[in-house]
């Protein structure tokens, strides 16, 4: 029943967490995300990551952007979609080509040096789904602009991967081919389910007579969307977004929405966010101080202004186009997944291995206070 302790604890840290880091000005995620660092390894040690964080945090991370779909303007994401493009492309050629030159100053080899840009190339919307919430800026102009620059970011940095993997990788090798058609299978088979399935077996679950059959048929939906998406060689939360979005189009929009909340921000969200503190460990860093400095720079700076250009080049304001750029700036989970992938195909060293991550965490718990600083009235700052 260890879990059942675990549980408890990420609940009660992540809620108390969660309130000091609102009573100091600051997102709620941010102090989640810290707590997970306190509580792991890296700190005190009371919590470890094993298979019952793994799954809950999987849950928890497919509900957040779920529910971001269901919450998500349909309208204003068709409205920015040339401005997602050009941020997603710009916050992927600046931050490639950082991660890139920092390999080639330590002095890595030419395709470890690749691997590193493909790192810093990953962006993961999830926290910042979190924080456009908790500001309810999530159907903004540039909240559209960062969900749809995030969903194309992240096709293009698998397809990226996947020709590192096949020129350099110790694994088998890729199709480049098969894995594009893949995703747009993906999108064509989501997009005409969505559309004309989707709101059938809502209302044919609807009525059943057993407890909670709406929130059955919507959950059932999201898991089976987002399994296909990995499946089809995407992120399995570009497919929970999609089921969102899908459901969002339906008459049953507010009832899942009222009804799933609960669910997933009092247990599996909570454990999400623990999740990621925990892959922390401060084990050999000591020798690498710079090169985890310098990196971390490298990854907030080439983020920031690659996808604020694409922003800027597409019709934003500079104030707005550093938002957007902001909201790109996290790593998060899917860095995580990278990370872990070139490790085993030799593409990431193993002695940076911990470095890497260190970064990866830093620029997950600079986006919240980041994205929220960046999204005061200018006006208001100005005058104080």
């Amino acid at each position: 029943m260890e879990f059942v302790l675990y549980l408890m604890l990420i609940i009660l840290f992540t809620k108390l967490a969660g309130d000091l880091s609102v009573r100091l000005g600051q997102p709620s995620v941010l102090g989640k995300l810290i707590v997970g660092i306190i509580l792991g390894p890296a700190v005190l040690g009371w919590i470890q990551n094993g298979e019952f964080i793994h799954y809950f945090s999987e849950i928890g991370v497919l509900l957040l952007m779920f529910i971001a779909g269901l919450e998500t303007d349909l309208d204003q994401l068709r409205k920015n979609w040339k401005s997602a493009f050009a941020v997603a492309v710009g916050g992927i050629i600046l931050p490639f080509l950082g991660g890139f030159a920092i390999g080639e100053m330590f002095g890595f080899a030419y395709h470890n040096a690749m691997f590193m840009g493909v790192i810093l190339s990953a962006t993961s919307v999830s926290i910042s789904v979190q924080v456009l919430k908790d500001m309810n800026k999530l159907n903004t102009r540039e909240g559209s602009t960062i969900l749809g620059a995030a969903v194309v970011d992240d096709i293009l940095v698998v397809i990226l991967l996947a020709v590192l993997m096949s020129f350099f990788g110790t694994g088998e090798s890729v199709s480049i081919g098969l894995l594009i058609t893949k995703k747009v299978l993906f999108f064509a088979v989501a997009l005409v389910v969505g559309w004309f399935v989707v709101p059938r077996v809502m209302k044919w679950m609807a009525p059943l007579k057993v407890t909670e059959a709406v929130i059955a048929a919507a959950l059932m939906i999201c898991f089976a969307f987002a399994y296909f998406a990995e499946i089809m060689g995407m992120a399995g939360i570009i497919g929970a977004f999609a089921a969102g979005i899908a459901i969002s189009q339906t008459s049953f929009k507010h009832t899942v929405e009222s009804k799933l909340e609960p669910i997933a921000y009092s247990i599996f969200v909570p454990v999400f966010f623990v999740s990621i503190g925990l892959n922390v460990s401060f084990e050999g860093v000591g020798s690498q101080l710079g090169f985890v400095l310098l990196l971390t720079v490298i990854a907030i700076l080439t983020k920031l202004f690659g996808g604020g250009l694409g922003a800027r080049l597409t019709g934003f304001n500079n104030h707005s186009s550093l938002i957007i750029g902001s909201g790109m700036i996290s790593r998060g989970e899917v860095a995580l997944i990278i990370a872990a992938t070139g490790l085993q195909s030799g593409l990431l060293q193993q002695q940076y291995f911990t470095s890497v991550i260190i970064v990866v965490i830093v620029t997950t718990l600079v986006t919240p206070p980041l994205l929220k600083y960046m999204f005061r009235d200018p006006v208001r700052a100005k005058q104080k």
